[in-house]
Formats: structure tokens, sequence, C-alpha cells
């Protein structure tokens, strides 16, 4: 029997590799997804102490680690009773953690690129309408039309990031149904 519960713990850590080596993809981390990894094969929730244990990891990288899971809402904090520590737990759809973490980063990606287009904006519209230099004029004009350009692409991408949030991406592509 003990043979059998040490199986089960080197295909978790099977999983818990892989997990982390995926997370990579997405531009997290491996030590991130390793946290990942071990709340989502965790019995109960578990504390920074118990995760730190589980991961070898210093408190204070896996506290930065959960702040991480926390935001793209791939782990959730939970009360448990008779304890003061704060615990976490995994949040285990997979679906729902791609949605969180890819909406994020279209908003994340479209701030940042609509900041510089309002800062470069009203540059190049002078230089377009006022310069005295023919070829500063033209690149001007140039790089207003890929600015308008790039606004329709974010239109785009907000309309995706809307439609994942609020489930109507889910009437073009749906959800696979589980097999029992």
């Amino acid at each position: 029997m003990q043979e059998d519960l040490e199986k089960v713990e080197e295909a978790r850590d099977v999983m818990i590799s892989a997990i982390a080596q995926t997370m990579v993809i997405y531009g997290v981390t491996p030590s991130v997804g390793r946290i990942y990894g071990v709340l989502y094969f965790a019995e109960e929730p578990m504390s920074l102490d118990d995760i730190k244990d589980q991961v070898a990891m210093s408190k204070a990288s896996v506290s930065n680690s959960m702040r991480e899971l926390l935001e793209t809402e791939m782990v959730i904090k939970v009360w448990k009773k008779g304890d003061r520590k704060d615990h976490y737990i995994a949040e285990k759809d997979f679906l729902k953690n791609f949605i969180n973490f890819f909406v994020k980063k279209l908003r994340q990606e479209r701030s940042l690129i609509m900041k510089a287009n309002e800062q470069a904006k009203p540059v190049l519209e002078d230089i377009s309408t006022n310069s005295t230099d023919e070829s500063a004029r033209i690149a001007a004009k140039q790089d207003l039309e890929n600015l308008n350009n790039s606004i329709s692409y974010f239109d785009w991408t907000m309309r995706l990031a809307n439609d994942l949030e609020n489930g109507e991406i889910f009437k073009y592509y749906p959800k696979q149904k589980k097999e029992k």
C-alpha cells in the first residue's frame, strides 16, 4: 500500500513539473508554476509555510509567487477554521485560468500601447501638418496611419477579451463536455 502511495506522489510530481514548464510558455516563472501545481494536487488548503516546505523555496519567494497567482485568480485565499494563517487553494478549471490570464494580458498590452499612442499622436500630427521638412511630414503621416491601424487591432482584442469574459465566445467555440 505504501508503494502505491509513493507511485501516486511520483505521478503528481511529473504533473507538477509539466505544469511548471507549461506556465513558462505564458511568461510565468517555473517556481510560480510549481506552487500552482502543488496547490492543484493538494487535498486541503495550504498555508504559505506548507507551500514553502513542499517547493523548497523561501517564504518571501512563495509570498511573491502567491501574489502573482492571486492576481490572475489561479489561486484563491480561503479561511480555515481554527487557524489564523491565510490558506490557499488552486482554481482547478484550466479554461477559467486561461481566460483570466489571457484577458489580463490583452488589457495590459492595450493599456501600454494606448498610453504611448496618446503621447506620440499629437507630436506626429503636429509634424505631419506643420513641419517644413517634407521627409519628416511623410514619416509622421505614415506613423499616424500605423497608429490608427493599431487602434483597430486593439478594438478587436478588447472585443475578444470581453467575449471571453462574458462567455459569448462559447457560442462559436463551445466548451467540450466532460466525459464520464
